[in-house]
């Protein structure tokens, strides 16, 4: 750290951590704690730009997953799981929800008399549409402090980091399943 690079608290908290524990090495917490700080951070502001468009966190990860399909804006109920990460009686339960709200609709898919379609309502479709704005200058404002070319880096960082730690519990998941007998748990 140079001499003008803001202390923020995290540094307080690695280096308390390494007075008492000199024998431990704490980069980790340098890059996690601030990771998982700034994910409440951004948690709280999406929340907010959601509640502008009168939606809960859920009900837009189900319309924005139906938004970004493309025209005709339909999934079925299992891709629409896939993409939430979420169990199926869940799904079930917020596509009932959405109903009632007028926000999605269901319908037999015309390929599968046997399957359906959700559908988003203009309704879903104007309220998604709205979060989505709201959102996107609300995280724009909070990367306002910096340049483009180092959200770039972030960016590319970040994506390294997510990729290798998805990489890591999907291993982690194969030797749990290795040692023991029992499934694995699918992600959620």
């Amino acid at each position: 750290m140079s001499i003008r690079d803001p202390r923020d608290t995290v540094d307080e908290i690695v280096e308390a951590w390494m007075r008492e524990h000199p024998d431990l090495d704490f980069s980790p917490l340098k890059v996690l704690s601030r990771v998982s700080r700034l994910a409440k951070q951004l948690e709280r502001t999406r929340r907010a730009s959601f509640a502008t468009a009168d939606l809960e966190t859920w009900e837009f990860d189900v319309l924005a997953a139906l938004r970004r399909a493309g025209g005709p804006h339909e999934l079925s109920p299992k891709a629409l799981l896939e993409q939430t990460y979420v169990s199926s009686g869940t799904m079930t339960n917020r596509i009932d929800g959405m109903v009632r709200r007028g926000l999605v609709e269901r319908r037999t898919d015309p390929n599968d008399g046997r399957g359906v379609l959700v559908s988003m309502t203009t309704e879903g479709r104007d309220r998604v549409d709205a979060a989505i704005s709201h959102l996107v200058a609300a995280e724009s404002e909070l990367l306002s402090g910096l340049n483009k070319a180092d959200q770039e880096r972030l960016a590319t960082l970040l994506r390294r980091l997510s990729i290798e730690m998805h990489a890591g519990a999907g291993k982690s998941a194969s030797r749990s399943r290795d040692a023991s007998a029992e499934p694995a748990v699918p992600d959620r």
